[in-house]
């Protein structure tokens, strides 16, 4: 009796212990079929016979999210994503380097409101974004990179161009993702089309192994040996090769939703807003900053305007929302922000920032009563630890905000003393820019007596792409964007370069418009050969060139400061004869044709109507207008 009772307890260990690993062994062969794609493959065939390829559904996404143009650089990797979005009617425009494409696409995104689409090829194409993907983060536009890959076997085992590309750009991007199967590419499309466009809009990269672009008998081809393998192993690894490939492409082409998902846009509370009509309400002297949120969907730019005249409080528009107002507006304020910020009693700080612009909110009087309203908490927030403290902080859509603050307000009004004191500030600045423009330089055209020139030019239609330091810095004072979304700047990145890809999609999104760039030298030396683009894809657009042969934002500080001119000096280089040599129409303006800057302005419109391109080399002198301006 006891050796009986004593055994017992053994007896049952080892069916147990049996029933254990046979599940464990079960459970890790249903996961490894689970990976391999079995499971999926019983109940979603292969179509062998196909010659559909990958991508025509990236092309068909993009058509039903309403995207009329890819920009790009050529490479193998993504030929297939080109050629159907071709076919489907969506303009492929090809530049002669990768930036460009995404600076291209992030004015797109801007002017539409939609998001802007760029594809380019693995490895280098990838890293030659880096820049513009990073400026279209900071300046929070929708912008989708599609890059090609490594096809998903060879990835990590040394092929061409094949690097870590999801590392790099998960800093960058707010939704990142590698399509491991064909029929991934359609629902992480569409999930990445809605990640740019929902919260605080921004960049997204999708990343698409060139062997779920391919069609199937391509990718067969490349990768399933010819003739069977002998032995075991080779069989082994042949079944192996031959099941990855059929699980790329099961179910391939089934039909799948295509068109846009919903966005998640946050919008302020009803108490929030109330609590910000009693705020302003009481104040005395008002003032209203915009930024480039402001003008984001779903509030249409000619709303916000209308919301911000019946509202009448005094503005400063910065970013997107330069020109939101028109021109010569009587409650839009140009000069002296500084000061403005300094006496007002409320601020509404409207999709604005208190980074080094606004000197990290170190502007604000301590008496002010703020409120600011974003999408993003943390962009809200920044700094309000140290130099600032908002009285009411409203997480959401800004120009719902104004919109639903105007309707509180019920056509309240502000004396009229307060805005008639910014504006007499404002004319006396002007003034000083007057004077500064009469008077002598050393050598060449003075910079503020030719953008006042330009100012008169610009005609009504015109969209602005401004890239640049000193000369640009300088007409930041002096051109105004002729009505809303016609002005783009970088953004607080402050990159040059942006010119080229800008003008290109301001162009293509307005082919009515007159697109003006204004460049620094420094700054066209990035964007001068993309005039080819420009000539070959019959996109005409004008240059106007500061030419001033030097790095002169830098070497206004640096000289005096530390004594040398070093690495800041350039030459008076015959730029319009090199735009000349890529078969666009060039000028040239100096002190022998002083008189004759309209008269060249002129010639350079009507070039641009007949269809040209045209650049505009201005050599100008030095003045001390932007002494004391912000160079790092």
């Amino acid at each position: 009796m006891e050796t009986s009772t004593a055994a017992s307890p053994a007896g049952g260990f080892f069916p147990s212990f049996l029933l254990l690993a046979f599940g464990t062994l079960m459970a890790a062969l249903l996961g490894a079929a689970h990976h391999l794609g079995l499971f999926y493959q019983l109940m979603h065939k292969v179509d062998k016979a196909s010659i559909r390829h990958g991508g025509e559904n990236v092309a068909a996404v993009l058509r039903a999210h309403g995207v009329r143009f890819v920009f790009t650089l050529v490479g193998g990797h993504i030929s297939p994503l080109l050629v159907a979005c071709e076919k489907l009617g969506i303009r492929v425009v090809d530049t002669r380097h990768e930036v460009t494409a995404v600076f291209a696409a992030d004015a797109v995104a801007r002017l539409t409101g939609t998001v802007g689409v760029a594809a380019v090829t693995a490895g280098p194409g990838l890293t030659n974004t880096v820049t513009a993907v990073k400026n279209a983060q900071m300046a929070q536009s929708p912008v989708l990179l599609l890059g090609g890959a490594a096809s998903t076997l060879l990835q990590n085992r040394g092929a061409l161009q094949a690097i870590d590309q999801m590392s790099l750009f998960r800093p960058l991007c707010k939704f990142c993702a590698s399509v491991r199967r064909v029929r991934d590419i359609i629902p992480t499309l569409r999930a990445a089309m809605a990640a740019a466009q929902s919260g605080t809009p921004g960049p997204v990269f999708v990343e698409l192994p060139i062997d779920v672009l391919y069609p199937y008998f391509m990718v067969q081809k490349e990768m399933v040996p010819a003739k069977p393998p002998k032995g075991l192993i080779g069989r082994g690894v042949s079944w192996y090769l031959e099941n990855h490939l059929a699980n790329l492409f099961a179910g391939a082409w089934e039909p799948q939703p295509e068109g846009p998902l919903p966005l998640d846009i946050p919008q302020a509370s009803p108490q929030q807003v109330q609590h910000c009509v009693e705020i302003l309400s009481r104040a005395k002297r008002p003032l209203m900053l915009l930024g480039s949120q402001a003008v984001l969907p779903p509030t249409p730019a000619d709303k916000l305007r209308a919301a911000v005249e019946t509202l009448g409080v005094p503005c400063f528009l910065g970013g997107m929302a330069r020109g939101l107002l028109g021109r010569n507006h009587p409650l839009h304020i140009w000069q002296n922000r500084s000061a403005a910020l300094k006496k007002a009693d409320v601020i509404v700080l409207a999709g604005m920032v208190c980074d080094f612009r606004l000197s990290y909110g170190r502007v604000f009087s301590r008496s002010s009563k703020i409120i600011v309203v974003n999408r993003n908490r943390k962009e809200m927030l920044i700094n309000s630890d140290m130099f600032w403290k908002p009285q009411e902080a409203v997480q959401g859509d800004v120009g719902s905000f104004v919109v639903k603050l105007v309707q509180g307000l019920q056509g309240q009004t502000w004396a009229s003393d307060w805005a008639e004191e910014l504006r007499q500030a404002d004319h006396q600045k002007k003034q000083t820019f007057r004077e500064k423009a009469l008077m002598p330089v050393a050598q060449h055209l003075n910079p503020v007596r030719v953008l006042q020139l330009v100012e008169e030019t610009l005609p009504d239609n015109s969209v602005l792409v401004v890239d640049g330091g000193d000369f640009v810095g300088t007409a930041a004072h002096l051109v105004q964007p002729r009505g809303p979304l016609r002005w783009l700047d970088p953004g607080a990145f402050g990159t040059l370069g942006v010119g080229a890809g800008f003008a290109l999609g301001a162009k293509l999104c307005r082919p009515d418009a007159e697109v003006w760039c204004l460049f620094g030298d420094g700054a066209f030396g990035y964007s001068l050969i993309e005039f080819d683009t420009f000539v070959r894809h019959k996109i005409p657009v004008i240059a106007l060139i500061g030419n001033d042969a030097g790095w002169t934002q830098i070497s206004r500080e640096q000289v005096p400061s530390l004594g040398s001119n070093v690495a800041c000096g350039l030459a008076y280089t015959d730029y319009h004869k090199a735009a000349m040599g890529l078969g666009a129409q060039g000028l040239l303006l100096s002190r022998e044709s002083e008189d004759q800057v309209i008269k060249v302005l002129r010639d350079a419109q009507q070039q641009c109507r007949d269809g040209h391109s045209v650049v505009v080399n201005i050599l100008i002198g030095r003045t001390d207008f932007r002494d004391g301006s912000i160079a790092v």
